[in-house]
């Protein structure tokens, strides 16, 4: 991408299922919608200059193994990076207030860390990332949405703040959860929240 561009539309380079590698400058603040939907991007580096992600902007770059989100970006959005079944590690740093719904569906996580800054985490968010194991929800979050971790097969161990007030219907669905503690401010518990954790 030439240096000169601060946006790359939406669906820009969506459907390029031969394109590996991209070069994005800093310079560009914008990246839209689908822009590189269903690409082959096995590695990506997006520039500190970055302050919105479209929504499902990588989905289904099976590729991709590893993601830093730049420090002026507040929300992931929705399906940003669904599908990626490959990605195993994401850096979100302090100052994300929202993880949009699917925004991590079916990636390979093995390991996560959620910013303090997080006040918003979406339904299925997390859905079906099999390999993660521990998770700490930040103090700022107050509901965890619908299938946020559901099928999380490997699932541990997670730490629930006070102030959580909602826990939705099949948020923990299926995972090995092995210990559990649930805050004093909670006051409601989905249907099937915790089905199927064998552990």
């Amino acid at each position: 991408i030439p240096s000169g561009v601060t946006t790359i539309p939406d669906q820009c380079f969506d459907g390029c299922s031969s394109l590996e590698s991209v070069t994005i400058p800093e310079g560009v603040t914008d990246i839209g919608a689908s822009a590189f939907r269903f690409c082959n991007l096995n590695a990506l580096t997006l520039p500190e200059s970055l302050t919105t992600l479209g929504s499902n902007a990588f989905e289904s770059c099976k590729s991709l193994k590893t993601i830093k989100i730049p420090s002026g970006v507040t929300t992931i959005p929705d399906k940003c990076f669904d599908g990626c079944s490959s990605l195993e590690s994401v850096t979100i740093p302090e100052g994300v207030t929202t993880i949009g719904d699917y925004a991590f569906y079916g990636c390979n996580l093995n390991a996560l860390t959620l910013p303090e800054s997080l006040t918003t985490l979406g339904s299925n968010a997390f859905y079906s990332c099999k390999s993660l194991k521990t998770i700490k929800i930040p103090s700022g979050v107050t509901t965890i949405h619908y299938q946020c971790f559901n099928g999380c097969s490997s699932l541990e161990s997670v730490t629930i703040p006070e102030g959580v007030t909602a826990i939705e219907a099949y948020a923990f669905g299926s995972c090995n959860l092995n210990a559990l503690k649930l805050p004093e401010s909670l006051t409601t518990l989905g249907s099937n929240a915790f089905e199927s954790c064998k552990s």
